[in-house]
């Protein structure tokens, strides 16, 4: 039986969807991908309206930063899948072609939690009209595609002009997030912290010098912190609407309390109670990969991966393996199209805050890696690879860090190998008979 969205799709974009199944189905069957990217961008060649048309009237909320954006998804589609079923593209493709993607399974009016790159997030936006946009936070990443951080809050601001009706959840602490939320609307507060200020020095509204404190922000414009409804308060409390309530979620760090509370934050406004939320958080264990244990190199060493990818991400990373005993680390860098072309960024991470701990390191810009760290006075050892690396270590269990290239290869390197079909087993002899 037809659903009323199925009814309402022109037979252009019913035609765009009997594509993208057709050709993201190919590509899984040929191992060349999940196929997300190009079912979408074939679907949208056939019908530019598809994205507009499969989301209409639809339960959508949309999430965005440099930052956090898969996993808080992550988190917010565990929230909504407490009232329903729910859609969501938390595998990354989280452009126009993987957002369609997502969008264009049945049931086609299931709620959606939509991960989408900074840049992109106007255009699905605009198509989609979301109830909700969750904006985590802005830093410099991938320097030869987006290196104006304040060019994406602007972008933001003004796609808030436009969405009349939809909320806005924002990071108070980030200047950027919070100029850009300003134009929305409705807006939600969240504190989750910035450890990292360094693209965040000056007010984006006047362009003078940021003033900060224990308590918060301010500019002599005006501009300033708003006060949060809600905040991550310490590692295992949340201030929600002028109350403290507990919580803690499968993840670890602050960082990622940070980003339940975002996703609660946005999930309240499509009726999810607080509790039954972060219930359904709990037992998430790993998203992509990220916080995943793997057996690495011939000595099987136990391997957590973590994604750093930028110096913010860095910084956040640092504040996770420091908060445990020292082991030894692997720092993973790589540099290609989809890390950014451009390593300098290297060069303003603190990693003097790695020194006390065995570094071993490798990656395409090992070499540019190492230097940085002989730079930072962190004694080091250069690997071959990341096995390499990990047979040279001395504890049996340790922590890689890589970035985006880096942590997928060593992801596909490391998944356990498929099994194989038993052989079937010759009939039992009959009772009595021979031995």
């Amino acid at each position: 039986m037809m659903t009323p969205l199925q009814r309402r799709l022109s037979t252009r974009t019913k035609a765009a969807l009997a594509v993208e199944r057709l050709a993201s189905e190919t590509s899984r069957r040929l191992g060349k991908g999940s196929g997300e990217m190009i079912g979408g961008k074939l679907a949208l060649r056939v019908s530019p309206r598809a994205l507009a048309e499969v989301g209409k009237g639809r339960p959508i909320a949309c999430v965005s930063a440099t930052n956090g954006k898969t996993t808080t998804t992550r988190l917010l589609a565990r929230a909504l899948g407490t009232l329903g079923p729910v859609k969501s593209n938390s595998g990354g493709a989280n452009m126009a072609p993987g957002v369609l993607a997502a969008l264009s399974r049945p049931p086609y009016d299931a709620a959606a939690a939509l991960e989408v790159d900074e840049i992109w997030l106007p255009k699905v936006a605009r198509e989609v009209r979301p109830r909700v946009v969750l904006l985590l936070n802005i830093s410099r990443d991938q320097l030869d595609r987006s290196n104006e951080t304040r060019r994406i809050a602007a972008i933001w601001r003004d796609l808030g002009e436009e969405l009349e009706d939809c909320t806005v959840v924002a990071n108070v602490d980030d200047p950027l997030v919070t100029w850009a939320a300003m134009s929305w609307s409705k807006q939600v507060w969240v504190s989750v912290g910035q450890n990292w200020t360094a693209d965040a020095m000056v007010c984006p509204q006047c362009a003078k010098l940021l003033h900060r404190n224990e308590t918060g922000w301010w500019s002599e414009c005006g501009l300033a912190r708003p006060e949060p409804l809600v905040a991550v308060t310490g590692p295992d409390e949340i201030m929600w609407f002028g109350h403290t309530i507990r919580a803690s979620i499968g993840l670890p760090g602050r960082v990622n309390l940070g980003n339940a509370a975002m996703a609660a934050a946005a999930a309240r406004q499509f009726g999810v109670q607080v509790e039954d939320a972060l219930a359904a958080m709990t037992d998430l264990g790993d998203v992509q990969g990220r916080y995943q244990e793997v057996l690495l190199g011939s000595a099987a060493r136990r391997a957590r991966m973590l994604l750093a990818k930028n110096p913010a991400g860095w910084v956040e990373m640092m504040e996770l393996i420091n908060s445990m005993p020292p082991r030894s680390l692997i720092v993973d860098f790589n540099s290609q199209t989809a890390d950014g072309r451009d390593p300098s960024w290297i060069w303003d991470v603190p990693f003097e805050r790695l020194a006390g701990r065995p570094v071993l390191v490798t990656g395409e810009r090992k070499e540019d890696m190492s230097v940085r760290l002989a730079y930072a006075g962190v004694p080091h050892s250069v690997h071959p690879d990341a096995e390499a690396a990990a047979d040279a270590a001395i504890e049996p269990v340790l922590d890689v860090v890589a970035n985006y290239t880096a942590f997928r290869d060593l992801l596909v390197r490391t998944a356990p190998a498929p099994r194989r079909p038993r052989a079937a087993l010759p009939p039992a002899p009959a009772r009595g008979g021979a031995r």
